[in-house]
C-alpha cells in the first residue's frame, strides 16, 4: 500500500496540482492585497472617503446606531453581536475574483497560442501520384539511355 501510495504521489499530475494549489494560494493573497490596499482606497476616495470594506448592512438597526445616528463602523458593530450583510466585504471579493478570473484566461490563452504554434508544424509534403511516380521512372530510364 505505502509502494502504492508512493507511485502515486511521484505522478507528475499529482505533483503538478500541489505547485499549482500552492501557488493559487499565494497568488490569491496577493490578488486580495491589491484590491484592498491598493485599488479600493482610491476609489473610496472619489466616492467621498467610503471604506468600501465598512459598507454593511445592519439587521439591527437599533446596535448599529452611535450616538449621533450614524452607522458605526462594521467591526465595532460585530463586537456588539449586531448581525450584518457586508456588501462591501462582498464588493472586494468579487473584485478578486474577477482579476484571478483575468489573469487565469490570461495565462490560458497564452498556453492555447503557444499549443497553435506546436500544432501548426509544416506538413511534410505529399506522396507523388502514380502517374507523377512513372513519369520519374520515365524521366531516370531516358537518362540511362542517353548516358
Amino acid at each position: 500500500m505505502l509502494k502504492e501510495f508512493r507511485a502515486f504521489i511521484a505522478r507528475g499530475n499529482v505533483l503538478d496540482l500541489a505547485v499549482a494549489v500552492i501557488m493559487g494560494g499565494a497568488f490569491g493573497k496577493v490578488v486580495s492585497s491589491l484590491v484592498n490596499d491598493v485599488i479600493m482606497p482610491p476609489i473610496g476616495r472619489v466616492m467621498g472617503g467610503v471604506s468600501f470594506s465598512d459598507i454593511y448592512i445592519p439587521l439591527n438597526l437599533a446596535k448599529a446606531r452611535a450616538a449621533d445616528g450614524s452607522l458605526v463602523p462594521l467591526a465595532q458593530a460585530k463586537a456588539a453581536g449586531v448581525p450584518t450583510i457586508n456588501v462591501g466585504l462582498f464588493i472586494n471579493a468579487a473584485i478578486d475574483f474577477l482579476i484571478v478570473a483575468f489573469v487565469v484566461f490570461m495565462i490560458v490563452k497564452a498556453v492555447n497560442r503557444l499549443q497553435s504554434k506546436k500544432d501548426e508544424a509544416p506538413a511534410p509534403p505529399p506522396e507523388p501520384t502514380p502517374s507523377e511516380t512513372l513519369l520519374g521512372e520515365i524521366r531516370d530510364l531516358l537518362r540511362e539511355r542517353k548516358a
